[in-house]
C-alpha cells in the first residue's frame, strides 16, 4: 500500500497541485529577483544585498528597499549552493517561497541498479548548520522493481556540509568583491 501511495497517488496529487497553481497568474510577468541556474549567477540587484539575504516578493522586483509583507526571505548563500550540490540530479521541483529543492531520481553510471534522490530544505534565513537539512532516498532494483533500501546517515551530512562550505565560499566570494 505504501509503495502504491509514493509510485502513484502522491506523484498525482503533487501534479494536480503544481498545476492549479500554475493558473493563478493573471497575466506573465518577468521575475529578475530568482537565482538563474543558466548563467550560475544571482540577479545583480540581490548580490550581496541584505547580508546575504534574497528577498521574493510575488509579483514585484526587488526594486523596493523595505521587504513587502507578503515577501519570503531565502538565505542566497544557502540557496545558490544547494542548487549548485545538487545539479547533477535531475530537478523536480525548487519553491524559494518555502526554501524548498526537490530532485528527480539519479541512476549513477557505474550502478545502474541503484538510483537516488534528495530533497533539501532552507530552514532559516541565517547562514549556519541547523538553516539546512537534507534528506536523501535510496533504492534498488530488485527483480524488475525498486525497492526502498536505507540510507547512510553519512550520505545526507555529507551533502549538508558541501552546501554549506559552498555557501560560506560564496558569502566570503561576495564580500571580497565589495
Amino acid at each position: 500500500m505504501l509503495r502504491i501511495m509514493r509510485t502513484i497517488i502522491l506523484p498525482a496529487s503533487l501534479g494536480l497541485g503544481l498545476l492549479s497553481l500554475s493558473a493563478c497568474g493573471s497575466h506573465p510577468t518577468q521575475n529578475t529577483d530568482i537565482y538563474n541556474p543558466e548563467t550560475n549567477n544571482l540577479p545583480p540587484q540581490q548580490q550581496g544585498a541584505s547580508g546575504g539575504l534574497l528577498s521574493f516578493v510575488k509579483g514585484s522586483t526587488a526594486s523596493s528597499s523595505a521587504p513587502a509583507a507578503n515577501s519570503i526571505q531565502v538565505n542566497a548563500y544557502l540557496w545558490r549552493a544547494s542548487l549548485d550540490t545538487l545539479a547533477f540530479m535531475p530537478l523536480v521541483s525548487a519553491d524559494p517561497f518555502g526554501g524548498v529543492i526537490i530532485t528527480d531520481w539519479y541512476v549513477p553510471p557505474a550502478t545502474p541498479n541503484e538510483r537516488f534522490k534528495a530533497d533539501a530544505y532552507i530552514l532559516s534565513q541565517k547562514l549556519t548548520a541547523n538553516a539546512l537539512t537534507v534528506t536523501v532516498f535510496h533504492q534498488e532494483l530488485q527483480d524488475g522493481q525498486w525497492v526502498d533500501v536505507p540510507v547512510d546517515p553519512a550520505t545526507a551530512s555529507g551533502l549538508e556540509d558541501r552546501i554549506l562550505a559552498h555557501a560560506a565560499d560564496l558569502q566570503a566570494e561576495a564580500q571580497n568583491t565589495k
